[in-house]
């Protein structure tokens, strides 16, 4: 099965972050500007957090909370389940279902290097269905 590392292959080398400082409304502008359902939360260097929509839904919208007035820390999830590139999707899928979360950053050597949603996993288990069905025709017709 594929790695964590393919799948970064084929995306876009830049991880979206903010600073746990930053107020929460900046947070969701650039989630909406980036097209993104979370970002990691970055504090001299090193990953502290992430902060996602179901964040914002869960500890903002529905306590009545202002985003503007709110900060990017007092709503992020803490402390960060992380993969690496050597870890299988397999390891991905296993851990996002067990957690409920819908992203993974991405570590090597202590360094941000990638965001995994749940969206890249399924479209790469899609991909490998779609290769082992054709594999299989051609097996048949042959």
């Amino acid at each position: 099965m594929a790695k964590v590392a393919d799948l970064l292959h084929h995306k876009s080398p830049e991880v979206w972050s903010i600073a746990p400082d930053e107020p929460v409304l900046a947070a969701i502008q650039m989630m909406a500007d980036r097209n993104v359902g979370a970002l990691c939360v970055v504090k001299g260097g090193a990953l502290v957090g992430v902060i996602s929509e179901r964040d914002y839904a869960r500890k903002v919208v529905l306590r009545g909370r202002s985003s503007a007035e709110t900060e990017v820390w007092e709503i992020m999830s803490s402390p960060v389940i992380t993969v690496s590139p050597e870890d299988s999707i397999k390891t991905c899928q296993l851990l996002m279902t067990e957690r409920k979360i819908r992203h993974l950053p991405v570590l090597s050597d202590g360094r941000l290097v990638g965001m995994l949603s749940i969206g890249d996993l399924v479209r790469r288990i899609i991909e490998e269905q779609q290769l082992e069905l054709e594999h299989m025709r051609q097996y048949i017709a042959s």
